[in-house]
């Protein structure tokens, strides 16, 4: 009993704090135990001080850490484009479904359809398409992570614009509420919740998406680059490969962050 009274009086910030540095403690426990037990060769699975030596490396640009954080910047604006034209064209597109059914029943199966295409598949051909028009390099990639991002806002934008309560609605038509009115006092606040639950997984996937348009061949900035430069010699030095993975990695996490941030900022009138 006094020890649950002791846990009781920690702070609540302290306890998760302690539970992540816990976690991030046992999961390096475990990489560093796996790869002595099994005996794993350094390029399926090199040492953290391997990939920690591999941050601080020299290179003619600098140390390797720099050169990777301005190309994670490099990838990070071509995301933070494509997060926020695929966020405004889905919302604009769930708009569209709920104020005029035809597009919805027309439109809703093609926007399905288009997620059932592989990403790798289209990603050299946006590449190639849009290189020949002479646009910005960064254009084709801000492309395909507006792909990537317009699905998931569309459907939950759909829902959560649908969502607004029966009683509610009929009081403003009462109010003799116009369309626009009703759209931006009630629709709007009743799908923020969906919405932002859709920003949230957008914002990694735009970071994927923009990952996966450096792939291809012809690309020269970006941690897509750097981790195919970190494919090909994986063998010789295999530290570098997974830098680059924790720096995509980081950059997910940070885009994930800033849209949660933003939805508690937000959202603090529902909560409470």
């Amino acid at each position: 009993m006094r020890d649950a009274s002791l846990v009781a009086r920690i702070p609540t910030q302290w306890l998760r704090w302690g539970v992540a540095l816990l976690l991030i403690a046992l999961a390096l426990f475990l990489w560093e135990g796996s790869k002595t037990f099994f005996n794993l060769p350094d390029y399926k699975l090199p040492h953290l001080a391997q990939i920690g030596e591999a941050f601080v490396r020299p290179t003619p640009q600098g140390p390797v850490w720099r050169v990777l954080l301005q190309d994670t910047l490099y990838t990070g604006l071509e995301a933070f484009l494509g997060f926020v034209l695929g966020g405004i064209s889905g919302f604009l597109l769930a708009a569209l479904f709920v104020h005029w059914k035809p597009a919805e029943r027309g439109l809703m199966p093609y926007v399905v359809a288009s997620q059932a295409v592989p990403i790798i598949a289209l990603a050299p051909m946006i590449v190639v398409g849009v290189g020949r028009l002479g646009a910005p390099p960064w254009l084709s990639k801000a492309i395909i992570a507006t792909y990537l991002t317009f699905f998931p806002v569309t459907i939950n934008a759909t829902r959560g614009l649908k969502s607004v309560d029966r009683d509610a609605l009929w009081l403003m038509h009462s109010y003799a509420a116009t369309r626009q009115q009703i759209f931006r006092k009630l629709r709007v606040p009743a799908s923020l919740p969906y919405l932002f639950t859709a920003l949230k997984i957008s914002a990694t996937a735009s970071v994927i998406g923009a990952i996966i348009g450096e792939l291809p061949v012809g690309s020269k900035r970006g941690i897509g680059v750097q981790i195919v430069v970190g494919s090909q010699y994986n063998t010789f030095n295999p530290g570098f490969l997974w830098a680059t993975i924790i720096m995509a990695a980081l950059l997910g996490m940070l885009f994930y962050g800033v849209v949660a941030l933003v939805e508690r900022r937000a959202l603090h009138w529902k909560q409470e």
